[in-house]
């Protein structure tokens, strides 16, 4: 069976809460994801989005206009994609509860991420960001509505006075909260399904989440961007939330930003086996079990945290993930179709840092010791790769500044390259003074005085 009858819908995730790309590359890499097999588009747009009225402080600076949003959508229609918005509305909410002017929505007031389930000023604020993220996608067939990793769920004061009633728990509450919002999207655009990241249902019993009404309102999505992931232990859940009622499940991998909060490169292997366990996933249970498959690519964990991997970077790997879903597995000719689609010789990637770290580790430079034929494995490609990067800092700065805004230019270049340029520069003056003159070079280790 092929990967394209396993997951029908073959969405590519946009996080837009970290360097954002301009309208003018995504011209130019919509045409790329629908040649490499996605059909569709899962839109994170955070505060990218166009607020407008009391809704306009939670924009960035460098917004996207409702033209702009507009010609995203006319750009994903000419390539056949579907755009589905996510929008927010009970966990990582940090970039609207950042705001003073709304901070007294947070469940708990240190923590920006999650919202107060018990104020009504509470969904009539997701409510009205919902209506207007609408108004520009009136053909929308699905909307994510978020709902993941709700941290400090029952935590809040109107929480603890609410759960001290016999028949109230945090699953309650969770579901009540899912469900006014689904039902307001229903309501609202009777037209739209509203899609929820599964996390916060999995350990709710099968019973409560059966009598919730949850079911009926909503599709699942079930996250999982491990390369080890269970398959058993995921068709078991897909089998208790269909029990419950739901008729229709998603599946969720990864591309990028999924394997550290820093992570520049991105691990293809990794991704590529977290997409082979996810074919797995589908072909264990019934026939469209699951409606589609998105491919999240996160630019940062939360709100506050750093960039990881750049879409342009991940692109290999999306490549790789997308063709290995559209042929039911990655053998050679995968490969190679790959590498010819990105015009790549090869996606593997190699280095020399098991010398530096095995032969002139921290202990090692500190004490300036260092065994001399490291010197001619160690020193020679630190000097051509400082040449070659310092050569290349400045075309990457324009590159990049063709993509994305100003200020996640700089912020990428502060974290990722100029660490590198001063550590290849400290490297090479530590060798130096490692390789001159100066005392015999003793063992690091202790003279037992014992002979071999």
């Amino acid at each position: 069976m092929s990967g394209s009858s396993l997951f029908k819908m073959r969405l590519v995730h946009l996080d837009l809460k970290g360097a954002p790309p301009k309208v003018s590359y995504l011209a130019e890499v919509f045409p790329l994801f629908h040649a490499l097999g996605a059909n569709g588009l899962l839109i994170e747009y955070e505060d990218m989005f166009p607020y407008k009225g009391h809704l306009r402080l939670l924009r960035a600076q460098h917004a996207y206009s409702p033209s702009e949003i507009k010609e995203i959508l006319h750009l994903a229609t000419l390539n056949e994609l579907e755009v589905v918005p996510l929008v927010q509305t009970f966990g990582h909410m940090e970039f609207v509860l950042k705001h003073e002017a709304l901070a007294h929505l947070r469940e708990v007031a240190f923590f920006p991420n999650t919202l107060n389930p018990h104020e009504a000023e509470s969904l009539a604020l997701v409510g009205a960001m919902i209506d207007q993220v609408m108004e520009l996608h009136p053909g929308a067939r699905w909307l994510h509505v978020g709902c993941d990793e709700v941290y400090y769920l029952g935590e809040g004061e109107a929480s603890r006075q609410w759960l001290q009633q016999e028949q109230n728990n945090k699953a309650r509450l969770c579901l009540s909260h899912v469900k006014a919002v689904a039902s307001h999207v229903l309501a609202r655009h009777p037209a739209t399904k509203p899609l929820v990241w599964d996390d916060m249902l999995r350990d709710i019993p099968e019973d409560q989440l059966s009598a919730s009404g949850v079911p009926q309102l909503v599709e699942p999505m079930l996250w999982d961007y491990t390369a080890d992931l269970d398959v058993h232990g995921k068709a078991l859940l897909m089998e208790k939330y269909q029990k419950c009622g739901f008729r229709q499940l998603w599946a969720a991998s990864a591309f990028k930003g999924a394997t550290g909060v820093s992570q520049a490169l991105t691990p293809i292997e990794h991704h590529l086996r977290n997409h082979m366990q996810w074919l797995q996933v589908a072909a264990h249970g019934p026939a469209d079990t699951l409606q589609g498959i998105v491919l999240t690519g996160w630019q940062r964990y939360d709100h506050f945290s750093v960039l990881c991997e750049l879409l342009p970077v991940g692109i290999p790997s999306l490549a790789v993930c997308l063709q290995s879903l559209l042929q039911g597995g990655f053998a050679e000719d995968v490969k190679t179709r790959v590498e010819n689609f990105l015009g790549m010789p090869s996606l593997e990637i190699t280095g020399f840092t098991r010398y530096v770290t095995g032969w002139f580790s921290s202990y090692h430079r500190r004490r300036k010791l260092i065994h001399p034929v490291m010197i001619q494995h160690i020193q020679p490609q630190a000097l051509s790769l400082l040449g070659r990067w310092s050569a290349l800092a400045g075309e990457l700065e324009a590159a990049l500044r063709r993509v994305f805004y100003p200020d996640a230019v700089e912020e990428w270049l502060e974290e990722n390259v100029q660490p590198s340029l001063q550590q290849l520069q400290q490297l090479l003056q530590d060798l130096g003074e490692a390789a001159g003159p100066g005392p015999p070079m003793a063992s690091p280790g202790p003279d037992t005085g014992q002979e071999p």
